[in-house]
């Protein structure tokens, strides 16, 4: 974890809980690191370009006799439609879903925000912190443009864009490596392929040298 992580993240709560279970001094490093990981850079959004899905955190106000929850949605769609805009902005575009508005209302009370992308495959994660604002279609169509995804058949209701506040990337340990379909095909056809070159060879006479 990096600077501009533990600004955002280590509480008075947080360092108690630091403090009574003995690991207050080995994070006390963040606070003061150079590193403050606080935008994209080009690691970051070429990891951003290839997820297809991620989930996205926000948290609900208390009103209404409601006390405030945290809400955590998967957010999928075609390889790449988390854009990056710049090193400070991300943005997708939303297209109708459920129509229940969780994240959407949550996010007009309080624009913090945390995202969680994942690389099964390769065992790694990436953690976005930031502030989320939705933009309406037809309130800049020029935005919408630039994050439209080509050929996909699917109309954008609305953007959503992350300002972005700290990045951080975790450790492997325990995430347990898991393959798409358009990852393990090629090893499906290369069966196939192998087990037609055997079956040709069936009922063919040994060749004794």
């Amino acid at each position: 974890m990096a600077r501009r992580f533990s600004e955002l993240t280590f509480t008075d709560s947080v360092r108690d809980a630091q403090r009574r279970y003995g690991s207050r001094e080995q994070n006390q490093g963040f606070e003061t690191s150079d590193d403050h990981r606080d935008r994209i850079t080009v690691r970051e959004a070429q990891f951003i370009a290839e997820r297809d899905s991620f989930y996205l955190a926000s948290h609900g106000t208390e009103a209404e006799g409601r006390a405030g929850w945290p809400y955590v949605q998967h957010r999928g769609g075609p390889k790449g439609f988390l854009r990056v805009i710049d090193e400070k902005t991300l943005g997708f575009a939303d297209f109708r879903g459920n129509v229940q508005y969780l994240s959407a209302g949550n996010i007009v009370a309080d624009p913090r925000v945390s995202l969680f992308l994942m690389d099964y495959a390769k065992r790694r994660r990436l953690k976005i912190w930031a502030r989320a604002r939705i933009v309406e279609a037809a309130d800049d169509p020029a935005l919408i443009a630039s994050i439209e995804t080509p050929g996909y058949p699917a109309q954008i209701e609305r953007a959503v864009i992350f300002d972005v506040e700290a990045v951080d990337w975790n450790c492997p340990q325990h995430i347990t490596p898991r393959f798409t379909a358009e990852q393990v095909q090629p090893l499906l056809d290369e069966i196939e392929q192998l087990k037609a070159k055997l079956a040709s060879f069936e009922g063919q006479p040994v060749v004794q040298h």
